[in-house]
């Protein structure tokens, strides 16, 4: 299980354990059916993004419209039972805190002791666009200058 999912059954837990005790049970039901399905639908994100970051090619990007189609079914199916608005939508979205609590705790990258850094006034640095996180191609700069 990822850290980010850790995070997320961790908070999704705490959010079901006050709802129990605080608020009426089909709240509490929305709630654990909404943790449950963005867990899932999370869960389901995660893999296809692996996926395409690993070279593997496939139907990562239909995945993307069947999750959220699923979801908004999931959703239709459970409001119309009787389930709780709020109580779902909090349930939905236990993974924001989860992706902030995660990015937070992410260990910057290690840099080695041998890399080089390129002293400031050397000409490269006019050869990168930070703004745009990608190098600067004169020919490009050329036809867009009037």
């Amino acid at each position: 299980m990822d850290a980010t999912e850790r995070v997320n059954l961790s908070i999704a837990g705490g959010a079901i354990a006050t709802s129990a005790a605080l608020a009426p049970p089909v709240f509490t039901v929305s709630l654990v059916l909404g943790a449950f399905m963005e867990a899932v639908s999370y869960r389901a994100l995660r893999r296809s993004t692996e996926a395409f970051f690993a070279g593997q090619g496939g139907s990562w990007s239909a995945g993307y419209g069947l999750r959220f189609g699923f979801i908004a079914l999931g959703m239709t199916i459970a409001l119309a039972a009787g389930a709780h608005p709020v109580g779902l939508v909090l349930g939905l979205s236990t993974v924001v805190p989860a992706v902030i609590i995660a990015a937070f705790r992410q260990p910057p990258p290690e840099v080695s002791a041998e890399a080089t850094v390129l002293p400031p006034d050397d000409p490269a640095w006019d050869d990168h666009n930070p703004w745009l996180a990608r190098d600067i191609h004169r020919d490009d700069e050329e036809e867009d200058s009037w």
